[in-house]
């Protein structure tokens, strides 16, 4: 299992909200670029950009960081936020992406999916973010009404590289993963699997590292805030998705 230790943008800077909630957002620093570097240093096999403005529709600077940090790490750097075309998958790859995860776009228009897949073969994710099973749409802020297994079902054989899923309810309040979700993602879909949200301790990763379904493991772990608030560093993490005791 890889780590991806993750940098969330808005207006620039390093954020981190709570539950997908932009009110409640805790700024960790003014420099992606190095923390990227920091994360790099440590080991992580991917770094994951979140582009919090562009999820919510908005056209800013972030995509011009996104591109500064992809020159500036030699880590394959995964994007998503705002992702919802032809035209931002190109730009992003020009930037120096590696993948890009689309969300709001997936769950609309699975057609796409196979579309930017069939042009860029294995670079493109998808993002499922949901609450309490109901996936959700647009930076977390629009109800979709669609459940999380019938999302997964329909998007089969549109050719993702990988599926990244954040349980928003336990998203940056680190209480720890939705196991049982993920053995169930595991044993209801072959495109590998990402987890992401509640992450809080080095035996949440080990247990996400340590989860098989059908014979099948998780193929990354997304944490943020848990490394921010130093409850682990990326280098004890890393060894933590090996399923290594600390």
């Amino acid at each position: 299992m890889d780590l991806y230790p993750a940098i969330d943008l808005r207006g620039g800077r390093c954020v981190r909200l709570a539950q997908g909630d932009f009110g409640r957002e805790t700024v960790y620093g003014t420099d992606p670029v190095q923390r990227a570097r920091a994360f790099e240093a440590g080991g992580a096999a991917w770094l994951h950009v979140v582009d919090l403005d562009a999820a919510r529709g908005a056209v800013g600077d972030n995509r011009a960081v996104v591109a500064e940090l992809a020159r500036a790490v030699g880590l394959p750097v995964q994007v998503g936020g705002g992702v919802r075309s032809l035209a931002d998958a190109e730009e992003l790859f020009a930037a120096g992406v590696a993948r890009v995860v689309m969300g709001t776009a997936a769950v609309q228009d699975p057609g796409l999916v196979s579309e930017v897949s069939s042009r860029w073969p294995g670079r493109v994710a998808v993002g499922l973010d949901h609450f309490g099973g109901e996936v959700r749409l647009k930076g977390w802020e629009e109800r979709s009404g669609r459940r999380l297994e019938d999302v997964v079902a329909g998007l089969a054989g549109a050719g993702a590289a990988a599926i990244v899923v954040t349980d928003i309810s336990r998203d940056g309040l680190m209480v720890g993963p939705d196991l049982l979700g993920y053995r169930a993602l595991l044993e209801a879909t072959e495109v590998p699997v990402i987890a992401s949200g509640g992450v809080g301790h080095l035996d949440d990763v080990r247990k996400l590292a340590w989860l098989s379904a059908g014979g099948r493991k998780l193929a990354g772990v997304i944490v943020g805030r848990a490394i921010y608030e130093g409850r682990f560093g990326v280098a004890e993490a890393v060894a933590a998705c090996r399923g290594l005791p600390g």
